[in-house]
Order: structure tokens, then C-alpha cells, then sequence
């Protein structure tokens, strides 16, 4: 049996040494490896020899299959590695070609927006907050002053989880973390927060179930609406430039009083002061304005709610709506594109 394993080892020397393809290697592995190989059944023989015997040739066994294995591995790296260079080598290729770049994905624009937005609000002191996207009913809207039954929750009502009503439901926006951040600091309070919301609200192409905004808050003493006022022209002036002006209009939020809808001059039809609006534009319908976002001073009644003496200390909060903003800096007119991951669409942006 040791001549025998000695002839498979000098068979398989000269057999590799001739080899002409990475196929005659493959045959010699099943010729001596595989399950019905010479090798193989050389050591299943092993059992019917002697303690003496079976450990001797059981050595010489092992040390002839290590070596088979190596050979052949060492055999295919060597008849590959000529492949390569002959196909390298041969006509049909050029290796002076350029190579082909691998892809790189981007960001999406409303990302990119939000990136944007946060480092301007860094530079102006402010913290960037997250918070939850399932929220407690109460940070939802209880401590928001929209009291149980009130007709604001039914304009921003959404999933509650679990069939919860009183618990847990889908985040309607971002405002939740006012509250939270109200809860566990103590002002001077500047903070913004991102994230994305949902609503039970598709009504139409300008509306989707879920989306993106950015909420702000400041507390601290001797804040007034005019410190609010100037917060928004550095906001709508760093995002659509210089001559983009701000109006605001009274409205009703239940935890802001008083409470304002932020108009900007039109963006797609360049209205301002000194240029009329455009009859036809469809982005502002002929009146130079285009709504954004609601703001205004917090309400006294959710300041006391956070643990915050509205005697002492007032603020203002925005409400930004990210995907909007990033339709308006874009000229992106409808919102489905957002949503389709489609790579011809984001790798506009």
C-alpha cells in the first residue's frame, strides 16, 4: 500500500505538470479525491489493516492527499492565472481602454434639503432633536392643547397602533419633541426637529399619507413674535435668495397663540415687490404668494403643560415642510417621484 501511494503521488506530479486546461484538473480531483477516487478508497481500506500497519500508512495516506490537494489547487491558480494572460494578450481586447466606474448612489433631494436646513440652523444655534415615530397620545396631542374630541385631530387624525386610542399612534408631526424637550430642559431652549410624520391625508397631488418636516422651537425670556418674524425672513432668504420675501397671514393652531401661515413670494414665476405676478403660473395661481408652513408663539397653556411658567418665559414655533420646500427648490410641480426609488429621478439631484 506504500508503493501504491507513492505511485499516486508521482502519477499526479506528471499529470499536472502536462496539465493544458483548468478541465484536466478538475478530472484529476475526481480521479483522486473524489468520492470513488484512488485516494478515497485508499483510505477507507484502512480498516482492515493492523494498529501497526493503519497508523504507518495512515500517515503516509494523509501526507499524499495534502499534497494531491495542494497540487491541484496550486496547478489551478497556475493554468488561470496563463488564462488571464491570454486574454489579456489576445486581439478582441484592449487593455488600454478605461475601466468602466462603479456607480455611486446619491442622496435624496429631500435629504439634501434637510442637511442643508440643519447646518443653517447649527450655525445659528440651535440643536437638532429626533424623536420617536410611534408617539403616546398625550405628546401627540394632549399636551399639544389638542384636548380629547377637539376638531383639530380629526384635520391630522392618523393609525393608532394596536387598536390603542388612548396610547400610541403614528407621529402627526414632529411637534411631539417640543413637548419632550420642553420635559426634560430648562430654558434658553433652541432646537429644531426633522423626521417624518403621517397623516390620513392623500386628498390630492399635492398631499401624500406620509411625509417630512422640520419643527422649531425657541423658549426663553423677552421672546416676541418680531424675533419670530426675523427668523423666518433668514430662513426663506437662505433657501430661495435674497429677494424672496415672507408674508404672513393669521390662522389657528391649538398650541400656538397667536398663529400665522408663512407665505413666500412666488418661486416659479419670480414675483416680488418690483415684478408682478404671472396670471398664468400655476404654482401660485396669479397671486405671487405660495404657502409654506404655519408658525407662531407657543401657547401658554403648553409651555404650563411642559413644566414651564409662561409668566416667566414665552417662545415661537415653526413648522417646515420639508418635502414642500425641496418641491419648491427643485421645481419638482408633483410629489409621486419621491416615493418610486426611481434611479433616472434622483440621479437628477
Amino acid at each position: 500500500m506504500l508503493e501504491k501511494l507513492t505511485e499516486l503521488k508521482q502519477q499526479i506530479e506528471t499529470a499536472l505538470s502536462t496539465a493544458a486546461d483548468i478541465a484536466e484538473v478538475d478530472a484529476l480531483r475526481v480521479k483522486m479525491l473524489g468520492r470513488k477516487g484512488e485516494i478515497t478508497l485508499l483510505l477507507k481500506n484502512l480498516g482492515s489493516l493492523s494498529p501497526d500497519e493503519r497508523k504507518t500508512i495512515g500517515q503516509k495516506a494523509n501526507a499524499v492527499r495534502d499534497f494531491v490537494t495542494q497540487s491541484l489547487e496550486t496547478a489551478r491558480i497556475r493554468l488561470e492565472a496563463e488564462h488571464l494572460n491570454q486574454s489579456l494578450l489576445s486581439e478582441d481586447m484592449d487593455i488600454t481602454l478605461p475601466g468602466k466606474r462603479r456607480k455611486l448612489g446619491r442622496l435624496h433631494p429631500v435629504t439634501t434639503i434637510t442637511n442643508e436646513l440643519e447646518s443653517l440652523f447649527v450655525s445659528l444655534g440651535f440643536d437638532i432633536v429626533e424623536g420617536p415615530l410611534i408617539e403616546t397620545v398625550r405628546h401627540n396631542f394632549d399636551a399639544l392643547n389638542h384636548p380629547h374630541n377637539h376638531p383639530s385631530r380629526d384635520e391630522a387624525d392618523t393609525f393608532y397602533i394596536a387598536g390603542a386610542n388612548d396610547g400610541y399612534v403614528l407621529r402627526t408631526h414632529t411637534s411631539p419633541m417640543q413637548v419632550r424637550t420642553m420635559e426634560s430642559r430648562t430654558p434658553p431652549i433652541r432646537v429644531v426637529v426633522p423626521g417624518m410624520v403621517a397623516r390620513n391625508d392623500d386628498i390630492d397631488a399635492t398631499h401624500t399619507p406620509v411625509f417630512h418636516q422640520m419643527e422649531g422651537l425657541v423658549v426663553d425670556k423677552g421672546i416676541t413674535f418680531s424675533d419670530l418674524r426675523g427668523m423666518l425672513d433668514i430662513i426663506v432668504r437662505y433657501t430661495f435668495g435674497e429677494e424672496a420675501s415672507v408674508r404672513l397671514r393669521p390662522s389657528h393652531f391649538p398650541f400656538t397663540e397667536p398663529s400665522a401661515e408663512v407665505d413666500i413670494s412666488c418661486y416659479a414665476c419670480g414675483a416680488s415687490a418690483k415684478k408682478p405676478a404671472r396670471e398664468d403660473c400655476a404654482t401660485c395661481k396669479g397671486t405671487g404668494w405660495v404657502e409654506l408652513w404655519g408658525c407662531g408663539m407657543v401657547h401658554p397653556e403648553v409651555l404650563r403643560m411642559s413644566g414651564i411658567d409662561p409668566t416667566i418665559y414665552s417662545g415661537y414655533a415653526f413648522g417646515l415642510g420639508t418635502l414642500r420646500i425641496t418641491s419648491a427648490h427643485y421645481g419638482i410641480p408633483i410629489l409621486k417621484p419621491y416615493f418610486e426609488n426611481d434611479v433616472q429621478f434622483l440621479n437628477q439631484f
